[in-house]
């Protein structure tokens, strides 16, 4: 999840064949990975992401840590993407480039998976908040002179009609499945963790007709 609350508060012929008593959706996934086998090779101009917010309220110190997909949409300027307090995730915010693109993953939440898509518009720099002792994610080991925590800026860039759901990315991440080693299976309670440009290109895929 998004450790904080908002500021100021994605063969063969014989691999894709199709059994005689094949269902609907098993039929629908030998699609969607024959469209991804026929795709382009990966982008290697940018890296992918994928970072977790929470859509649903949630009182951390007194303050509503609850931030979605919609809004981020409504955000008047870049938002910061403070809060993260684990090393690993971030250690890859710092990786991240402007340009980047990241998935918006709802957790936390009844019904996790991916809404959208963001973009990273400004690199990594100290993350502010975790000199606040008001803040939800305050870190008393963090100090201007020595600070541990990095925001990245991202703005919003699509909406998708319908979540891509953990349940359907689990679909796809069983040994030999094209996201068998998606980091955010793998390290669920990852915040932010990286997607590869295929990875990236099959869950795109996924998302249904707007």
């Amino acid at each position: 999840m998004r450790d904080q609350p908002r500021r100021s508060q994605r063969q063969s012929r014989s691999a894709t064949a199709v059994p005689a008593n094949s269902t609907k959706a098993e039929l629908g996934n030998n699609k969607i990975l024959k469209d991804a086998e026929d795709q382009d090779e990966e982008d290697t101009s940018k890296s992918y992401w994928l970072m977790k917010a929470e859509p649903e309220s949630r009182i951390e110190k007194g303050v509503d840590v609850r931030f979605s997909i919609d809004d981020l949409r409504e955000a008047s300027e870049p938002e910061p993407w403070d809060g993260v307090r684990n090393p690993s995730a971030r250690n890859n915010m710092r990786a991240m480039k402007k340009g980047d693109l990241a998935f918006f993953y709802h957790s936390n939440c009844k019904v996790p998976g991916i809404a959208g898509i963001m973009e990273i518009v400004r690199e990594h720099s100290v993350d502010e908040s975790a000199f606040d002792p008001n803040h939800p994610y305050y870190d008393p080991k963090s100090s201007r002179e020595n600070p541990k925590w990095e925001v990245v800026h991202v703005e919003f860039r699509r909406k998708f009609k319908e979540l891509i759901t953990l349940a359907e990315l689990k679909l796809f991440a069983k040994p030999g499945g094209p996201l068998e080693n998606m980091q955010t299976i793998k390290q669920s309670r990852l915040s932010v963790s990286a997607v590869s440009g295929k990875e990236w290109k099959f869950i795109m895929g996924l998302v249904k007709d707007e």
